[in-house]
């Protein structure tokens, strides 16, 4: 690994840089949402929804799973790269091909016409995105959480005002296709630029170019069997409601509310993603590190819901202020999903750590089977609801009881695995839940009688802020305390 310093000081900067970067990543990405939700109809965003699946699917399958897999090799050579980037290349080049001819039966499943030219271009960016999997795999497994955020904030820069513009000029979901695709576009050049890894053109036969993907693949296919049952969980909705209800606007309210939630949890769990499985890993390698991989994890564990419940929940607090306030009447049933979808939003990047904890320890047959019964569960339980008649909020109720109700398989795993007592994680995981909601709760009460306005909005927020860090301060929370020391005094996490 690249870099000075000892591990701690290498996961707080990981974590700082991670956390500051995440927020400005998904700010700036807020604000551009924000305009764009004033120029578009619920409609527009159902149409991409729709197509969401087909990319995140086929973006898992040419991945494969391979940059956690590298990420977990303790000495990647220059041949594991090169076998993934020739994998991945193949893979989604096929991929494509098979995505465009099918084109005419996605719209026809979810009666859309429009889906056949709109797909057919969304998928572009999943080919484009193939070509830089090994370099982002590089940047990973280096820790290089600096660079893959700057990329990361060009990217979004750059898409987002193209997007804008053409949905000015009438473009309509056109505008949020080539957004998407020009991401995916920038990123991946700018993953070519910084990384100094290239691949060699495969002189010998391709099965032995290919070989070291192979040798990979036994690890690496039940990530990716993990990965494909969590995009089908997280994209059920977007499946389902389009062809449940029809004109995309069912679907566009909840994708609306589904967005800002996980912009809020990418800001948190994207800064946990990025360090967690290299750190877990080296922690368990290090043999001068004191401190024990249950250690690491527990604080890893503890600072993700010292940051995690507040902001998550606050944001459920704020929902219907924030949304009618700042894109317009026209969006208010988003409020209510948002607010329900954010109770399990303050849980997900603690799921995120409990995933990179099986992933370091080489267990991804855990991660895959745990994975692979969320997905069947979600799936099913939203269908037979839909069947008995039930509306869209007992599916969003059902489904963040059930993602809530996970993190037991998940901790259960770690005790498995690596003897984290269920007294020690409840130590760490329920102070923090209890001071956050029993602030956020108190903040509500104080304000309910309130009409919707900017007043109750900013009220809100103060409150929740000075009354959160307040206790906190008073409990002596130790967590609180080594934050702000390192950010104000350049300490240590």
């Amino acid at each position: 690994m690249q870099g000075g310093g000892s591990l701690k000081q290498r996961t707080a900067q990981g974590l700082l840089w991670g956390g500051f970067s995440n927020g400005m990543i998904q700010l700036l990405g807020a604000l551009f949402g924000l305009v764009m939700l004033n120029i578009l109809d619920p409609s527009d965003y159902g149409k991409m929804a729709a197509l969401v699946i087909f990319s995140n699917v086929g973006g898992c399958l040419q991945e494969s799973g391979f940059t956690a897999a590298l990420a977990n090799k303790k000495e990647a050579r220059h041949e594991d790269y090169n076998a993934v980037f020739w994998f991945n290349l193949i893979v989604g080049s096929i991929i494509y091909v098979l995505l465009f001819v099918a084109a005419p039966w996605i719209a026809d499943f979810y009666h859309e016409p429009v889906l056949k030219p709109l797909s057919r271009f969304v998928f572009i960016g999943l080919w484009i995105s193939c070509l830089g999997i090994s370099q982002q795999a590089w940047l990973f497994s280096h820790l290089q959480v600096k660079q893959t955020s700057l990329i990361n904030l060009t990217a979004l820069i750059v898409s987002n005002i193209a997007g804008i513009v053409m949905a000015f000029r009438g473009l309509a979901f056109w505008g949020l296709a080539a957004q998407s695709v020009l991401y995916t576009t920038i990123g991946t050049f700018l993953r070519w630029w910084v990384s100094p890894w290239r691949p060699s053109w495969p002189f010998r036969a391709w099965r032995a170019t290919l070989r070291p993907a192979w040798q990979m693949f036994g690890f690496s296919s039940k990530l990716l069997v993990n990965s494909l049952a969590y995009q089908l969980n997280n994209n059920a909705f977007g499946v389902l409601l389009n062809r449940f209800y029809s004109g995309g606007h069912v679907a566009g309210i909840y994708s609306n509310a589904r967005k800002w939630d996980d912009m809020a949890i990418a800001t948190i769990g994207g800064m946990i993603q990025g360090v967690a499985q290299p750190v877990l890993r080296q922690a368990d390698s290090e043999a001068q590190m004191r401190e024990s991989v249950v250690a690491v994890f527990r604080k890893l564990l503890r600072f993700t819901c010292f940051v995690s419940f507040p902001c998550l929940l606050g944001l459920a607090l704020i929902a219907e202020d924030f949304l009618v306030l700042l894109v317009g009447e026209k969006w208010h049933e988003s409020a209510h999903m948002l607010s329900l979808l954010c109770i399990y939003g303050a849980f997900s990047p603690v799921v995120t750590l409990y995933s990179n904890l099986v992933i370091s320890r080489g267990r991804s047959t855990i991660n895959m089977t745990v994975g692979l019964l969320n997905c069947i569960l979600v799936w099913g339980g939203i269908i037979v609801l839909h069947a008995m008649g039930h509306e869209l909020t007992a599916m969003v109720i059902y489904y963040v009881a059930l993602n809530i109700a996970w993190l037991l398989v998940w901790q259960a795993s770690a005790k498995h695995l690596v003897g984290l007592r269920w007294r020690d994680a409840l130590r760490d995981v329920i102070p923090f839940f209890a001071f956050a909601l029993g602030v956020m709760l108190l903040c509500w009460w104080a304000t309910c009688s309130m009409p919707i306005s900017w007043w109750r909005l900013f009220t809100r927020i103060i409150m929740a802020v000075a009354l959160y860090i307040g206790s906190l301060w008073l409990a002596r929370a130790t967590i609180l305390r080594e934050s702000l020391q390192y950010i104000f005094h350049h300490g240590q996490l």
